[in-house]
């Protein structure tokens, strides 16, 4: 009787543990990713959903915006709430519409991003849309921005105009 080498077999279990390493190494920044790009999709959709939510709440009520989330799913604009893709608590930053009387007299659209919490101190907020509280950089470039807290789903956006955007806490110019 002739006995197998003990040892090849060894050999061969760590060619065949290291080429499965290699193969991993190459396909787990590939898939990071297409996770990244998939979860930027969703952003764009869950964006736009609220973007027509606001549509329809100003077919309902002409002149008027929401001052909360919950009046969009009241009012049934909104089916639910959709949730930030790219933030671990999945709250958004809102977009509010700034009054058209601006001391600056400057031409262009003025938008203010306020957290949710924010809104108990503002008087009669209009949400206009939603913005990622993400500041990463993304993949893909949308409306010419690399940053996900850049990305603006707003109601009445102008194609190609970038609106003047005031963050809740900085004191206006």
């Amino acid at each position: 009787m002739m006995r197998k080498p003990s040892g090849v077999m060894f050999i061969m279990l760590l060619i065949l543990i290291a080429t499965l390493n290699i193969g991993l190494m190459v396909a787990v920044p590939l898939w990071q990713t297409q996770m990244q790009r998939e979860k930027e999709e969703e952003l764009i959709f869950r964006g736009q959903q609220y973007v027509e939510a606001i549509r329809v709440y100003q077919l309902k009520h002409p002149g008027l915006f929401p001052n909360s989330i919950e009046v969009l799913i009241k009012e049934r604009c909104l089916r639910r709430e959709f949730k930030d893709p790219m933030t671990a608590d999945g709250e958004w930053n809102l977009i509010l519409a700034i009054s058209r009387a601006s001391p600056q007299g400057g031409g262009g659209q003025q938008v203010m991003v306020a957290p949710p919490e924010a809104l108990s101190s503002i008087v009669s907020p209009q949400i206009i849309g939603v913005v990622s509280r993400s500041t990463k950089k993304s993949i893909r470039i949308y409306n010419d921005q690399d940053s996900y807290d850049q990305w603006l789903f707003y109601y009445g956006q102008a194609a190609g105009k970038k609106p003047q955007i005031v963050y809740w806490g900085q004191e206006k110019r």
